[in-house]
């Protein structure tokens, strides 16, 4: 059975829209007839309309999707049954398309973590390798929990960053206005008035003249310059895993953005093998799959030889030291957890300690943030204003 989205007529002409099951395209139709229906298009759920496909599936609404999804299994109810509840839940909106498309996908046999991954670009990869853990170990419910406690840490996150940058966004924003209202406005009528007196204008005046002067251009050329280079590289980014990779090692050399990345890298990659091997998957397996969960082309690749090694004698500790940036406080976790028989429970803690490390880290780069951009705002309006003040000054000396 596929699930198809039509929009039809009743006998009154008043216009129906929904969701209906049928193996083809015809028997759909056969069916909406059937109703009493007359429709005007019935497309696979995935296809129709063009503006569900453009919904996004943001981080709140997969978060309740999760939620919901484990509370249904943990009830006893199969997984497709499950999804057709969901389906029925108007807070989704246009996404219960996507999701009547996973449930086609897992009627044909696909897993839940190949079916979201098929039914949306913004299923990462971290939860696509979370959710094939739930489904290896058998503990679907309790990892779709885990999960969507995780995303709604992320929301917390962002909203934190998007409340701590407002106000330096206000003071940009009003800044800006009154730098274009003297830059482009006063500064001219003094210039103008300067050189209607005879009185030679100051080097920051020229300066600032000169750059009112090619600012407006230069600002186009480089905004144009940046989504021309943002889009070309991005297609490389997206086309090129050897090119992701040498982005990602370069980013992890940054001074604070290197820190945070590699701290949700050990956070993500601990907590899913501490999943794995709790749930009983062999550890060479489970290494390839933590790796893949982080994220990360680079360390999935890495921790993909690194598994090599371990199937052939190497310890944990020993191959987690070869991994960058895997290789920085966690091997003396893994070397402890090993030796006392713990593995897991000490993998749950190192991921703890990277999700305490990764808030500290984001928490003291907004504080930061905020002074310096007020900082940069109150230097370019003083030059403005000095721009101005000094050829006021100079006047006031020649009349005197």
């Amino acid at each position: 059975m596929k699930t198809f989205a039509y929009k039809a007529y009743d006998a009154t002409g008043r216009a129906a829209q929904g969701l209906i099951e049928a193996l083809d395209l015809k028997e759909a139709r056969e069916k909406l007839q059937t109703r009493g229906l007359l429709p005007e298009s019935v497309l696979p759920a995935e296809a129709s309309p063009a503006g569900a496909r453009r919904a996004a599936f943001n981080l709140d609404q997969r978060a309740m999707c999760y939620h919901e999804l484990a509370a249904l299994l943990q009830s006893g109810l199969p997984l497709v049954q499950a999804l057709d509840i969901l389906i029925q839940s108007p807070e989704l909106g246009p996404n219960v398309l996507r999701l009547a498309g996973v449930r086609d996908r897992i009627r044909e046999g696909q897993g839940l973590a190949l079916a979201l991954a098929g039914g949306s670009a913004e299923v990462t990869a971290f939860e696509r390798a979370a959710i094939e853990v739930g489904e290896r170990v058998g503990n679907l419910p309790l990892v779709m929990q885990r999960l969507a406690a995780f995303l709604e840490e992320q929301k917390k996150m962002h909203e934190r960053i998007t409340t701590a940058l407002l106000y330096p966004a206000v003071v940009v924003t009003l800044a800006l206005l009154v730098g274009t209202g003297l830059l482009g406005f006063l500064l001219p009528w003094v210039a103008r008035m300067m050189q209607d007196a005879g009185i030679p204008l100051s080097g920051l005046t020229k300066a600032m003249l000169a750059l009112r002067a090619w600012l407006g251009p230069l600002l186009l050329a480089a905004g144009a310059a940046g989504v021309f280079l943002w889009l070309h590289f991005r297609q490389r980014v997206a086309e090129s895993d050897e090119v992701r990779q040498r982005l990602e090692q370069r980013l992890l050399r940054w001074p604070l953005v290197g820190r945070g990345y590699a701290a949700l890298i050990n956070l993500r990659f601990a907590r899913t093998l501490a999943m794995l091997l709790r749930g009983g998957v062999p550890l060479v397996e489970a290494l390839v799959i933590a790796g893949r969960a982080t994220g990360s082309a680079w360390v999935a690749a890495t921790t993909a030889q690194g598994a090599e090694r371990v199937k052939h004698g190497a310890s944990l500790a020993a191959t987690l030291r070869t991994i960058e940036p895997l290789n920085l406080s966690l091997p003396a976790w893994v070397q402890a957890g090993e030796a006392g028989g713990n593995l897991d429970a000490l993998l749950d803690h190192a991921a703890d300690r990277n999700q305490q490390q990764w808030d500290r880290l984001m928490t003291r780069s907004m504080t930061m943030i905020e002074p310096a951009l007020i900082i940069i705002v109150g230097v370019f309006v003083l030059l403005i204003a000095m721009a101005i003040l000094l050829p006021i000054l100079t006047m006031n000396q020649t009349l005197t």
